[in-house]
């Protein structure tokens, strides 16, 4: 399904639901970071999604990280965590979200890197080259705040 992401924007459309999600911020041994090319917008994120009902927020990163990747992962910690109002996304069914997203952290232990209907391409990429990258400015957020390795993000 489509989506925009607003973010900060004065001409957003008010949010009309509020949803649990995760983002999961998964690194090789060799510091790359796991990124996935949405499908639904065309720009590069961590792999994530909605949790479901009836599952945990460890099982949902573990679920939406293998659905866009490939990859089987064991949640690590704790990155961040994401609330803020002026970030509302709007699906083409007339949905604007504010999510509340929890980013975690993972490591591999199983599988092989593969796209999804989710995912037109998964890559392992390098910290310098994140930059050129498109991505959205909150997924930046997120990225930067797990290379960071004090503390987890409280926003």
């Amino acid at each position: 399904m489509p989506k925009t992401d607003y973010l900060n924007d004065p001409c957003a459309p008010q949010a009309n639901s509020l949803v649990v999600a995760v983002t999961v911020f998964v690194q090789d041994e060799g510091g790359r970071v796991l990124l996935i090319r949405r499908s639904d917008n065309s720009l590069w994120a961590l792999p994530g999604g909605a949790q479901d009902v009836g599952e945990s927020t460890v099982q949902a990163a573990v679920r939406e990280v293998e659905e866009e990747t490939g990859l089987h992962v064991e949640v690590t910690g704790i990155s961040g965590i994401y609330s803020d109002p002026a970030h509302v996304i709007a699906y083409d069914n007339g949905e604007v979200r504010q999510e509340f997203s929890i980013c975690l952290r993972a490591r591999v232990v199983d599988g092989m890197v593969r796209t999804s209907s989710e995912s037109s391409e998964v890559k392992w990429v390098e910290p310098e080259s994140i930059q050129a990258l498109p991505i959205h400015p909150s997924m930046r957020l997120r990225i930067k705040h797990g290379f960071e390795h004090d503390a987890p993000y409280l926003g």
